[in-house]
């Protein structure tokens, strides 16, 4: 698709398992896929260019770096994205993804992303496109028996049904706040499944220094709210 450029080496022949993270929910995809390419050394091989793209390039140390980018080691490769993707669009970058992925040898699509919930135990809450692979992640998750997901990760799952590739998402339990300790979760189950021994207690650090931050900026939020001086309050007239 004209709308969508992968510019990127092939991907090995190797069958290769693809992770992918958008931000979304706690940016859970994002972070932990961000944190896994960098821990493990991926090669980055790529990246993916849209108009539908918000206009936005982040830097690291005055270095521009891609929204959407590609990684490869070994049986892995990864998406990693720095941009939200709007719901209008998310037909047509997930639909401009899987036309570049199918052309490879693939053995299934792996969706990390985000779910809000009122509880704090960061569990990960697991779905599939079908009985064999859901079987594949039963034991490291909670199966989700009814309900719906939204976003650029349905999407994705969508075309992988529609296209009869093996797809799994993996959404780790997550506040509307950039969330590492969800990030973490769904790490540790990736750790299980594909035996990667990758260490998260860096991340886990990380959640304390973000906590922290976020209760400061409360903190000042209330001191200023509670310096407010109070309006008087008028009669009302009609």
């Amino acid at each position: 698709m004209d709308d969508i450029k992968v510019i990127a080496r092939d991907l090995g022949s190797a069958e290769k398992s693809v992770l992918i993270g958008f931000p979304g929910s706690g940016l859970v995809g994002s972070i932990a896929l961000q944190y896994l390419v960098e821990q493990m050394e991926f090669e980055q091989i790529g990246s993916i260019t849209s108009k539908y793209f918000p206009p936005v390039a982040l830097m690291a140390k005055g270095v521009i770096s891609a929204p959407v980018r590609l990684y490869e080691k070994d049986s892995l490769a990864a998406i990693v994205s720095d941009v939200p993707i709007h719901p209008m669009i998310c037909y047509e970058v997930a639909n401009g993804i899987m036309n570049w992925l199918v052309q490879y040898n693939l053995r299934e699509i792996v969706m990390i992303a985000g779910i809000t919930t009122n509880e704090p135990e960061k569990r990960v809450f697991g779905v599939a496109t079908n009985q064999n692979v859901l079987e594949k992640i039963a034991e490291n998750t909670i199966i989700l028996p009814m309900g719906s997901i939204s976003g650029i990760a349905a999407s994705i799952l969508t075309e992988c049904k529609t296209r009869g590739i093996p797809g799994m998402g993996l959404l780790g339990e997550t506040v509307n706040t950039p969330d590492p300790r969800s990030s973490a979760s769904t790490i540790e189950v990736l750790n299980k499944i594909y035996s990667l021994g990758l260490d998260v207690q860096p991340l886990l650090d990380q959640a304390v220094e973000i906590e922290a931050a976020m209760a400061q900026i409360a903190e000042q939020v209330q001191k200023t709210e509670t310096a407010q001086p109070k309006r008087e309050q008028l009669p009302m007239y009609g």
